[in-house]
C-alpha cells in the first residue's frame, strides 16, 4: 500500500493542467481546516470549493471497485472506513460552507474542468461568506 500515489496521481494532474490553462489559480493538497491529517485535491480558498478526485479501488466507486479475495474482511473495514471518512470530510466541510466536488478518477479530466470551472465562476459572482466578490 506504500507504494500508491496518495497525492498527484494521473487523475488529479490531468485535472490540474486543465484548470491552470484555463487560468484558474487554486491550491494542491491543502489541509482541511480543523481535521488534522485530511487534506484537498485542489482548493479555490478565496470561493470555498474543494475538489476531490476518488480513486476508484480506496474509495469504493459503484462501478469499478473491486473486493480483494485474499484477507477479505479485513480489506472490507479497510474501504468501509475510507468512505465513512469521506462523507465525514464532506459534511465537515460544507458546515464550514465550503462546496464540496467529488469526482472518481475515471471520469474525463475535461468534463471535470469544465464542472470545476463552472462552480468557481459561479461562486465568485456571488461572492463568498465574507460578503465580497472575489476572483480565483
Amino acid at each position: 500500500m506504500s507504494r500508491q500515489a496518495s497525492k498527484d496521481t494521473n487523475a488529479e494532474l490531468a485535472v490540474r493542467r486543465l484548470l491552470h490553462a484555463a487560468g484558474l489559480r487554486y491550491r494542491v493538497e491543502y489541509p482541511v481546516p480543523g481535521m488534522s491529517r485530511r487534506r484537498i485535491d485542489v482548493a479555490f480558498t478565496r470561493t470555498r470549493i474543494a475538489v476531490l478526485i476518488d480513486g476508484c479501488f480506496w474509495h469504493g466507486c459503484p462501478q469499478h471497485a473491486t473486493q480483494p479475495k485474499a484477507n477479505a474482511e479485513w480489506w472490507r473495514r479497510k474501504l468501509d472506513r475510507n468512505m465513512a471518512r469521506d462523507r465525514e470530510t464532506t459534511e465537515h466541510l460544507t458546515a464550514l460552507g465550503w462546496m464540496v466536488l467529488r469526482f472518481w478518477e475515471h471520469e474525463a479530466p475535461e468534463d471535470v474542468a469544465v464542472r470545476v470551472r463552472a462552480a468557481v465562476l459561479s461562486r465568485s459572482a456571488q461572492g463568498t461568506s465574507r460578503g465580497k466578490a472575489c476572483g480565483t
